[in-house]
């Protein structure tokens, strides 16, 4: 059975666009998502990115925290309750940024203490080593009897060679 070339275009398209519909609802982030993920971590293995902008397709962890956190939300949890849900399975580890309390304290002290000293270290070293331009004015203009002098020298050793 032989089909009008454009009937089989037209089915082919009709295949081509159900192929291109999202499979499920869950996997994207919505804003509610986005509002807890971007405050923890994506564990997926060497990834600096939140649950909340994980760009990796079908990754492992941030795609079942996604659907997690939405369906937390969706029966009426609240956000802090979310994270805190996270911090307890995984530990302070599923927070993206550490909690600005305690020993952790430091985690946002020291980048500024560090640019401070580098900074301080390097104020010191210029005002140490560095040394002042010297002015050309600055310095005395020979006597003129040391120039009589050398001239004179010079002329004599000059008559000696003729």
């Amino acid at each position: 059975m032989i089909l009008n070339p454009r009937l089989r275009i037209a089915g082919l398209l009709l295949m081509v666009a159900g192929l291109s519909l999202p499979q499920s609802s869950t996997t994207y982030a919505t804003p509610e998502i986005r509002r807890v993920g971007d405050k923890l971590a994506c564990k997926c293995g060497g990834c600096v990115n939140t649950v909340g902008n994980c760009p990796m397709l079908g990754c492992h962890y941030s795609t079942p925290a996604r659907d997690k956190i939405a369906k937390q939300q969706a029966s009426g949890v609240s956000d802090q309750a979310i994270i805190d849900g996270f911090v307890k399975e995984v530990g302070i580890a599923a927070l993206a940024a550490p909690p600005a309390t305690g020993f952790n304290l430091l985690g946002w002290v020291m980048p500024f203490v560090g640019v401070t000293l580098g900074l301080a270290a390097i104020l010191i070293y210029w005002k140490r080593f560095h040394k002042p331009a010297v002015l050309v004015s600055a310095t005395p203009a020979p006597p003129r009897e040391i120039d009589e002098k050398y001239r004179k020298e010079i002329e004599s050793e000059l008559a000696e060679m003729e």
